[in-house]
């Protein structure tokens, strides 16, 4: 049976169907920091969090005692609380098969640029992304977005509105199923390839080499 994680972040708090069905039926919680706030709101006494993780900056004194037992003080600032919150789930729950982020973005515009950004760095450098297991990516209440390092085929659904950023412009993507192709997109600006339509259910994406690549469905 497989199991399921989300990373509850502190931006705009998921407010339509969909997300609020991956957040109550997620196994595990795990909570960055001041969204503690917003879970407290949401679930009052009904669930606790697997764990509260960052530096606690924060957290109100009320809500650091009521989770005492659930803190997890992290206080380097090399890695943001979304990816603290990552590697707690990967180092603790060996049989999570997904991991969805929730409030990573809304807010702050570096907020949310920082948290997109990182799923193509997860690739990169833990090596997960949509396709793997566990895969991760970042839900809202208007897009759903994550990372691929290669060649794919996903379904996402004749009409779906597609945008596609990478940051390597020595890559080359040969593309079937979009309404605009990616085979002679530069890849030196993220909006280069945003705001694409898909043409079919599935779209193929083939790469010269392997890279991250970040996908936002909307």
């Amino acid at each position: 049976m497989s199991r399921s994680a989300v990373i509850l972040c502190d931006g705009d708090f998921p407010r339509k169907s969909y997300p609020l069905y991956l957040l109550e039926k997620a196994d595990i919680i795990v909570v960055c920091d001041g969204a503690i706030r917003a879970f407290r709101r949401h679930f009052g006494d009904r669930r606790q969090p697997d764990a509260v993780i960052g530096d606690l900056d924060s957290i109100p004194v009320s809500l650091k005692e009521r989770y005492s037992e659930r803190i997890v003080h992290v206080s380097e600032q090399e890695t943001n609380d979304q990816t603290k919150a990552l590697g707690y789930i990967l180092d603790h729950f060996s049989d999570i098969e997904d991991i969805t982020i929730l409030g990573a973005t809304g807010k702050r515009e570096d907020h949310t640029i920082g948290n997109l950004s990182l799923l193509m760095e997860y690739a990169r450098t833990r090596g997960i992304d949509a396709l793997t297991e566990p895969s991760v990516k970042i839900v809202s209440d208007y897009s759903e977005a994550f990372a691929v390092k290669d060649s794919c085929t996903l379904y996402v659904g004749e009409g779906r509105r597609v945008s596609v950023c990478c940051p390597d412009n020595s890559l080359t993507i040969h593309s079937e199923g979009l309404e605009w192709p990616l085979d002679d997109v530069v890849w030196d600006n993220w909006w280069k390839a945003t705001l694409n339509r898909a043409t079919a259910d599935a779209i193929t994406l083939t790469l010269s080499h392997p890279s991250p690549v970040l996908l936002i469905l909307s």
